[in-house]
C-alpha cells in the first residue's frame, strides 16, 4: 500500500509510525501516510533554516521563473491531482478539477507577477546631512497550515506568498488529505525549488498539539500562518502570543446573503445554493444563512428549492463529507432546530444514507436565536432561510454572529448593494454573487472570530518585514 512521505530538505523521509487515509466516498482505506514527531518535524525547520540565506538573496527573475513553472506543472497534472483530491476529501470533479486547482494555478502565476513588486521607500528627513531608506525584508522561516477542504487553493496559498517574497518554509499539512497537499511539495521541486525552501509534513492526531508546539516555538520560525477553525485558531494564537510571534488567521465563518426586495430571484436562489452546498457546505466561506425580505421570501423559496433540485438532484447521489462526524453534527443542529419551531423547507433531516459520511441539502425556515444552529457553524449541507421585514434588520442579524468572513448582498440597485456592503461585519461582501470567492488578485481574510491579516494582495506586505536604515550624507 502506497505510503505518503514526509518531504524534508528535498527528499522523501518515511516513518515508522503512519497514518490509515480514508476515502469518505467508500469509507476504505485507501493509502498511508508517514507521521512526523518532533525530531521531524525540527529537522524540517532547521532545513528552512539553511536554505534561508541562499533563497532571500536569489534575485527576483529567478524566483519568478519558478513560480511560473510550478503552475504550469500543475496544469498540466490537473486530473491526477484532482482525482487524488476526490479521493481523499470526498471532492466533486466540479469542485477538485473546475474550481480549486485551477484557482492554484491562478495563484500562482499571479503571485509570480508580484515578486519583483517589493518596495522600499527614500523618505525626507528633517535633518539634510541625513538620508534614509526604509526596506522590506523577509522573515525568515515561515510555518503554513492548512486544512483539507481546499486542498490547492489553501494548501499552495500558506507557503506560495511566504516564499515568493524570500522566505522558506515548513508546510503542515492536514493528515486527511495528505497525498493532495503533498503535491504543493512535489510540484514545487520538480520546478526547481530549491531544496530546504519548502518542507512538507503531516501529522497522527494524537502528536498534532505537541509538534504544531514545538514549531511555534522554535526560535528560527518567524511567523505562521493558520487556515482552520476558529477553536484551534485561539490555541494557534495564544501560543504565537506567549512567543511574542507575528500570526495570520484565516478561520470560520457563518457567512449570511442577504436577499433584498429588488432582488433578481433566479440569480439570488442559483447563487445560494451553490454557495450553501457546494462541496457538501464544508466551505469556510459557504453560504450558511439566506436572510431575505419576508415580501418575496416565498417566492424565492420556490425557486431555492428549484435551484437546489437542478444542482443536487434528489434522484442522485447525496452529497459526501469527509467524515461522519459531520453528519451527526448538522443532523443534531437541525433536529434541535425543529423541536424548538422551526420548518424543514427542503430535505429530509431524518434520513439514512448507504454511508455514515453522506448527507443531502437541507434547508430550514424559521431559525431564532433560541436555537444551537443560529451561532454554530454547520460547516455542512445545511442553511437557514431567515425572514425580515426591511433592509435595518437584514443588516442587524448578518452581523449577529461571532464570525465575519464573507457574505452576500442581492439587488438590483448596485448603490445601494454597496450601502449595505459597507455595513455587514465582514472581510469580503460580494454583490449579486455567491458568498464563496477567493483568487489571488485580491485580499482575503475575516474579522471578529473569522481572524486577522489578509492573504493575497496588496502585494506580498504580509510577508516581508520593515526596516529603517538611516545614513549620513
Amino acid at each position: 500500500m502506497l505510503v505518503v512521505p514526509l518531504q524534508i530538505n528535498g527528499k522523501d523521509v518515511t516513518t515508522s509510525k503512519t497514518i490509515d487515509v480514508t476515502n469518505p466516498s467508500t469509507s476504505s482505506v485507501i493509502h498511508k501516510a508517514s507521521s512526523a514527531g518532533i525530531p521531524e518535524a525540527l529537522a524540517a525547520v532547521e532545513a528552512a533554516e539553511a536554505a534561508f540565506p541562499a533563497w532571500s538573496d536569489l534575485p527576483a527573475n529567478q524566483r519568478r521563473d519558478i513560480f511560473l513553472k510550478a503552475a504550469d506543472i500543475l496544469e498540466r497534472r490537473m486530473e491526477e491531482v484532482g482525482k487524488w483530491q476526490e479521493e481523499e476529501a470526498g471532492a466533486t470533479t466540479f469542485y477538485s478539477t473546475g474550481f480549486d486547482a485551477p484557482n492554484a494555478v491562478n495563484q500562482l502565476r499571479d503571485v509570480a507577477g508580484k515578486i519583483s513588486g517589493i518596495e522600499g521607500t527614500v523618505p525626507s528627513l528633517q535633518d539634510p546631512k541625513r538620508g534614509a531608506l526604509v526596506m522590506k525584508e523577509p522573515y525568515g522561516v515561515i510555518l503554513g497550515v492548512s486544512p483539507w477542504n481546499a486542498t490547492y487553493t489553501l494548501g499552495f496559498r500558506s507557503v506560495t506568498f511566504a516564499i515568493a517574497a524570500g522566505n522558506t518554509a515548513v508546510f503542515k499539512a492536514s493528515e486527511t488529505a495528505p497525498r493532495s497537499l503533498g503535491v504543493i511539495g512535489t510540484v514545487f521541486r520538480e520546478a526547481g525549488l530549491p531544496d530546504g525552501v519548502l518542507n512538507v509534513i503531516q501529522t497522527a492526531p494524537e502528536d498534532a498539539a505537541a509538534v504544531t508546539k514545538a514549531l511555534i516555538e522554535h526560535p528560527t520560525v518567524k511567523k505562521i500562518n493558520f487556515t482552520g477553525s476558529t477553536a484551534v485558531g485561539r490555541q494557534i494564537a495564544k501560543l504565537a502570543g506567549e512567543n511574542l510571534k507575528p500570526v495570520l488567521m484565516e478561520l470560520g465563518g457563518k457567512a449570511p446573503a442577504i436577499v433584498l426586495a429588488d432582488a433578481d430571484l433566479a440569480l439570488a436562489a442559483s447563487m445560494c445554493a451553490l454557495g450553501a452546498f457546494m462541496h457538501s457546505g464544508q466551505i469556510c466561506m459557504s453560504t450558511e444563512r439566506v436572510i431575505v425580505d419576508k415580501s418575496i421570501s416565498k417566492e424565492f423559496a420556490e425557486q431555492m428549492k428549484s435551484a437546489i433540485e437542478a444542482m443536487f438532484p434528489s434522484s442522485g447521489e447525496p452529497l459526501v463529507l469527509v467524515s461522519g462526524v459531520g453528519v451527526k453534527k448538522n443532523k443534531a443542529l437541525l433536529k434541535d432546530a425543529k423541536s424548538k419551531g422551526a420548518e424543514i423547507l427542503y430535505g429530509d433531516i431524518n434520513a439514512e444514507e448507504a454511508a455514515p459520511e453522506r448527507m443531502r441539502p437541507v434547508v430550514v425556515k424559521g431559525v431564532k436565536k433560541e436555537m444551537d444552529l443560529y451561532y454554530t457553524e454547520s460547516f455542512g449541507p445545511t442553511v437557514s432561510l431567515i425572514e425580515v421585514e426591511n433592509e435595518d434588520e437584514a443588516i442587524k442579524i448578518a452581523n449577529d454572529t461571532e464570525y465575519g468572513l464573507a457574505s452576500s448582498v442581492f439587488t438590483k440597485d448596485l448603490a445601494r448593494g454597496f450601502r449595505v456592503a459597507k455595513r455587514i461585519e465582514s472581510g469580503a461582501v460580494h454583490i449579486n454573487s455567491m458568498t464563496v470567492h477567493d483568487e489571488a488578485a485580491l485580499p482575503h481574510g475575516g474579522v471578529k472570530g473569522s481572524g486577522w491579516g489578509r492573504f493575497g494582495a496588496p502585494g506580498l506586505d504580509e510577508w516581508v518585514k520593515t526596516k529603517t536604515i538611516t545614513f549620513l550624507k
